[in-house]
C-alpha cells in the first residue's frame, strides 16, 4: 500500500467512516534513530494528536530488522503522538525483502521474537504494539511458530494477511489458516486479505474466526466498504465516487498546482476499476492527462453527464468532505 494510502487517503476514508484505527505506510528503519520530521512527513496526523481530521486514531508502522533501532524509533513514534506502533513482517516487495525487511523475516522465527521483545520492552506499557505477518515466505510451515514468537515477544495484537510471500496477492486468501493460528495463541487477531465486498467480509469472519478485519486494497477499490460492512450501508454509486475523486484533488496539502494529484488519482483509478466498470473507461481518458487542472475538468464533465442522465442513486453515504 506504499504510496497509495497516504494521509490524504486516510482523511478521505475516515470521513466516510467505518474504521476504528488506521496504520500508516511503513517507516523504513535501518540502524539509526530517525528525526521527528521523518515521522511527521509520513504521518501529519501526529500534529493533531495522532488523529485524522475525522478523529480516527493513526498508528505508525515500522519496518526493519534491527531490534534496538526499531525499539528506539518505536519510542519516538509514540512520543510524537502515534497511537501505539505496528511492526511490518508482511511486505512482499523484493527490494524490501532483499534488505531483510518485511516478509523475509518470516524465515527467521527467532528474529521475530527478538524484535518484538525489544520493542515491547522499550514502548510504554499502555501503548499497543501490534504486528502484521503473512502465513509464511515460501510456504506455511512456520505460520503457527511465527505467530507464537510474536506473541511471546510481547505483541498485543496480530494482523494476519492470509497468504505467503510467494503467493503474493493472488487469490484465494487462506482465511482458514488464520483460524488454525487463532487456536494456538491468546492475543487478539485481525484478519486481512482478499476482502473486496461485504460478502467477502462475512466469509472471512466465518472461516478465520475473527470479528476484527483489516482492509487494504478493498478500501481503495470501494471507499464505502468499511461502512457497508459495519452498518449495512448500500454500495456507493458512481456519481458519489466521481465527487470523491474531484474532492480528493482539492486538499490544500497537494499545493496550489496539485503537484502530486495526477499520479495519485491514476493509481487510485487502477483500484477503482475492480469495483466500478465506469472507472476503466475513465482511467483510459485520465492516463493521457498530465495536470490536476485537466483531470479535474474531465472529472467534473463526467460528473455532470452522469447526474444529467438519471443514474439511480444506490447510496446515502456521505460524500461532502
Amino acid at each position: 500500500m506504499e504510496g497509495v494510502v497516504d494521509h490524504l487517503m486516510r482523511d478521505m476514508l475516515t470521513r466516510i467512516g467505518g474504521y476504528d484505527i488506521c496504520v500508516t505506510e511503513f517507516v523504513r528503519v535501518v540502524d539509526a534513530l530517525l528525526p521527528a520530521k521523518v515521522f511527521t512527513r509520513l504521518c501529519p496526523e501526529l500534529h493533531n494528536g495522532g488523529l485524522t481530521p475525522a478523529g480516527t486514531p493513526v498508528r505508525v508502522q515500522l519496518l526493519g530488522q534491527n531490534p534496538e533501532a526499531l525499539a528506539a524509533n518505536a519510542c519516538r513514534a509514540v512520543e510524537l503522538g502515534s497511537h501505539g506502533v505496528d511492526l511490518n513482517f508482511g511486505c512482499p516487495a523484493k527490494t524490501v525483502n532483499k534488505h531483510r525487511g518485511g516478509a523475509v523475516l518470516l524465515k527467521d522465527t527467532e528474529s521475530l521474537y527478538q524484535i518484538l521483545k525489544a520493542v515491547r520492552q522499550a514502548v510504554p506499557a499502555h501503548q499497543i504494539v501490534s504486528a502484521k505477518m503473512r502465513l509464511g515466505f515460501d510456504d506455511k510451515s512456520l505460520a503457527v511458530d511465527n505467530a507464537l514468537a510474536l506473541q511471546e515477544g510481547g505483541a498485543d495484537m496480530l494482523v494476519i494477511h492470509a497468504r505467503t510471500k510467494r503467493e503474493g496477492y493472488n487469490p484465494p486468501a487462506y482465511w482458514d489458516w488464520i483460524a488454525r493460528i487463532k487456536e494456538k495463541i491468546d492475543i487478539p487477531i485481525v484478519a486481512n486479505g482478499e476482502i473486496w465486498t461485504v460478502a467477502d467480509a462475512k466469509r472471512c469472519a466465518q472461516q478465520s474466526g475473527c470479528q476484527d478485519l483489516m482492509l487494504g486494497r478493498g478500501a481503495l477499490a470501494h471507499p464505502g466498504l468499511a461502512l457497508s460492512i459495519r452498518q449495512g450501508q448500500p454500495e456507493m454509486h458512481w456519481q458519489a465516487m466521481l465527487q470523491l475523486l474531484i474532492q480528493y484533488s482539492g486538499y490544500e496539502l497537494y499545493g496550489a498546482k496539485g503537484k502530486y494529484y495526477p499520479n495519485r488519482v491514476k493509481q487510485w483509478l487502477r483500484y477503482l476499476q475492480i469495483q466500478f466498470p465506469e472507472a476503466r473507461v475513465l482511467f483510459e481518458a485520465v492516463r493521457r492527462l498530465q495536470t490536476a487542472k485537466d483531470i479535474v475538468a474531465l472529472l467534473k464533465a463526467q460528473s455532470d453527464f452522469t447526474a444529467n442522465h438519471a443514474i439511480p442513486d444506490r447510496s446515502d453515504l456521505p460524500i461532502n468532505l
